[in-house]
């Protein structure tokens, strides 16, 4: 079935900007929800409707999915107060606005839903995170939708706060006390995430599938920040914390302003290794997945177009 119509939740975000040009390439029409219509200027450009709309009110939720032939949620979040299964803003984020979503997609007779999670989600799983993952996967299989859950290890690209923020670690420190040093990781090129969900949208049987989304190689944490390091031509010396002394690093981290840059929930998930089970399905139409060495050079050192206007912006707007 052909579903022309596209609700974009989570649209303005890292993924989402990707995902929104792939979408409008193949002629979809496109609509994306956004709190503040500023969050999303950088897609005002594209023939696409930016909707200022509150996707956590029900009733904003069910008026922004109306007449959409399919729903596609990006929201994620990495951070969180604690709690017991988790804390309140992963139980909102990944939990209770999926359930809404698809109460939203019942009443206004949308049919066909898909859901990004992560490889490791769990509803028993080791952290609040991948916990509240797995649970936000269970709300959308008990729906009567047609349903796509897509499962990714972390993902890289031209805005990503993967490598992008090893490369400044390494540029201003030259000692790197790491944690979980040894965490394993398949990173998954942001290009590759936006093709396969618009490869599999209009796929009959796709329909109540999972699918994992990771690249060509594991890498470990300590793997990644060298890689960042060499490519931008800094060494800093990475010394691996046990791991007492990366929760005391964690917990110190999480009491600085701001998101924090690593939190013990994100130690937590570290412990499942952010890994595929096997190659990706056929289905996702990518035969060789993009590695971090074919394209984070490019944007690392600015030589990407994207990478000098990104730079051009920031300069433009201090």
């Amino acid at each position: 079935m052909r579903h022309q119509k596209v609700a974009l939740i989570g649209g303005s975000g890292f993924i989402g900007s990707h995902l929104v040009n792939a979408l409008v390439e193949v002629g979809k029409d496109v609509r994306v929800a956004t709190r503040r219509r500023a969050n999303a200027a950088h897609l005002t450009l594209l023939p696409i409707d930016v909707i200022e709309a509150d996707v956590h009110d029900p009733a904003q939720l069910a008026a922004f999915v109306a007449e959409a032939d399919a729903v596609i949620n990006l929201v994620g979040i990495l951070q969180g107060r604690r709690g017991d299964p988790y804390g309140p803003e992963f139980a909102k984020a990944h939990v209770e606005l999926p359930r809404k979503i698809v109460a939203a997609c019942e009443s206004k007779g949308v049919g066909r839903l898909l859901h990004m999670s992560a490889i490791g989600a769990d509803s028993n799983g080791p952290s609040m995170y991948l916990r509240s993952r797995g649970d936000g996967e269970k709300v959308i299989r008990d729906s009567s939708l047609a349903t796509t859950i897509f499962r990714s290890s972390v993902v890289f690209g031209p805005e990503d706060n993967l490598l992008n923020q090893f490369a400044f670690l390494e540029r201003v420190f030259p000692v790197i006390p790491l944690a979980c040093a040894d965490a394993q990781f398949q990173p998954v090129f942001v290009g590759d995430v936006a093709k396969a969900i618009v490869n599999v949208l209009d796929l009959d049987a796709a329909s109540g599938r999972v699918f994992e989304l990771a690249g060509p190689q594991v890498y470990t944490l300590a793997e990644l920040v060298r890689f960042s390091g060499a490519t931008i031509g800094k060494h800093a010396k990475i010394i691996k914390l046990p791991e007492s002394l990366g929760r005391v690093q964690a917990m110190t981290l999480e009491l600085a302003p701001g998101e924090p840059m690593m939190s013990r929930d994100n130690l937590d998930s570290m412990k499942t290794p952010s890994v595929a089970s096997g190659p990706l399905a056929p289905e996702l139409g990518i035969d060789e997945p993009a590695s971090i060495e074919a394209i984070a050079p490019m944007y690392l050192t600015g030589q990407s177009p994207r990478s000098r206007f990104n730079a051009f912006r920031a300069t433009a707007h201090r």
